[in-house]
């Protein structure tokens, strides 16, 4: 197998379709060792454990349909695609861990005011400990696909597992707590530690959500890549001049528009010719990127402008000041 099949082969795994069908799998593994787990130990710190497992697989069944929407392509009814399908998804994830926090502190409290004593910590600690190693290996390779693919479905997935690993580590951590001190309320104190840990990362994750619906600009790296590719242009010295330019992303797509002005004695081929290279370097520099560049000639607003009060967004002149 020549070294080229073997990335291709691996990028096909890292896919995040092929990811959230493993998380589904994963959850169902999870659910049964943690079950297991409390059944063993009667700890209610096992018992919240294996609750948020369940989270965890309507979550990775959530994400995977709403992936599988994003990836259905534009038509009439939806132009610009369906790529903002994964915001919903990790706002749906954010719920699910807040939700998941707060039967977490319920159970937590019961125990707390009426402690029972621990039983079999050594099996319960082991299958804990083995579907959390699970749950962290696959947060860790979501995170570095999430990366590669721009997916906000799968930022939510791996967050709502690490909340599962924090969770599971505060388990342990409360367990072994009570047993060497022998005070019981100490498992279900962690219990609610843990709680209002993922309580708050859940939040984090519908806060993110709601920016990608509410079309969230690009980072602030991408964006200045893009000022400066423009900027170059500008500097040229050939009278072109860059305005209006706005950005948002939807997804692993992302989105650029933005007003080219040129002299009024080019041609129209001159003027598309200098766009679709400027279209090409964008594309090379934010894979993904769908620029939009509309050409007007020097000293011309749009309509839209006009009924604004002037354009919008940085200016780039060729003069460069």
């Amino acid at each position: 197998m020549t070294k080229t099949s073997v990335l291709a082969s691996s990028s096909t795994w890292l896919h995040p379709r092929n990811l959230l069908r493993i998380s589904v799998v994963v959850a169902l593994l999870t659910i049964v060792l943690k079950t297991m787990a409390w059944w063993l130990t009667g700890s209610v710190g096992l018992l919240s454990d294996a609750l948020e497992s369940f989270v965890n697989l309507a979550g990775a069944m959530f994400a995977l349909t709403m992936v599988t929407v994003a990836k259905r392509p534009a038509d009439t009814e939806h132009p610009y695609g369906h790529y903002k399908a994964e915001y919903f998804s990790a706002g749906f994830e954010g719920v699910l861990v807040i939700g998941a926090s707060l039967a977490i502190a319920w159970a937590a409290l019961t125990r707390l005011w009426h402690p029972q004593p621990l039983e079999q910590l050594s099996w319960g600690l082991l299958l804990s400990l083995v579907s959390t190693g699970f749950n962290g290996l696959l947060a860790w390779v979501m995170l570095r696909s999430a990366r590669q693919y721009r997916s906000m479905a799968l930022v939510g997935d791996a967050k709502h597992l690490l909340t599962d690993v924090w969770t599971s580590v505060g388990v342990v951590v409360g367990l072994l707590a009570a047993a060497w001190t022998g005070w019981l309320w100490l498992d279900a104190l962690v219990a609610l530690g843990v709680a209002a840990h993922i309580c708050v990362q859940g939040m984090q994750l519908v806060w993110q959500s709601s920016q990608g619906l509410m079309d969230q600009a690009l980072d602030a790296p991408q964006r200045l890549q893009i000022d400066n590719l423009l900027d170059g242009y500008a500097r040229r010295g050939d009278g072109v001049v860059f305005d209006n330019v706005s950005s948002r992303q939807a997804g692993e797509r992302s989105f650029l528009d933005l007003h080219m002005h040129v002299p009024g004695q080019w041609s129209v081929q001159r003027a598309a010719q200098l766009r679709s290279e400027i279209e090409a370097e964008l594309l090379k520099a934010i894979p993904g990127l769908y620029a939009r560049i509309e050409l007007l000639p020097e000293g011309m607003s749009t309509a839209s402008e006009v009924a604004d009060g002037g354009a919008e967004g940085a200016v780039q002149e060729s003069s460069g000041t």
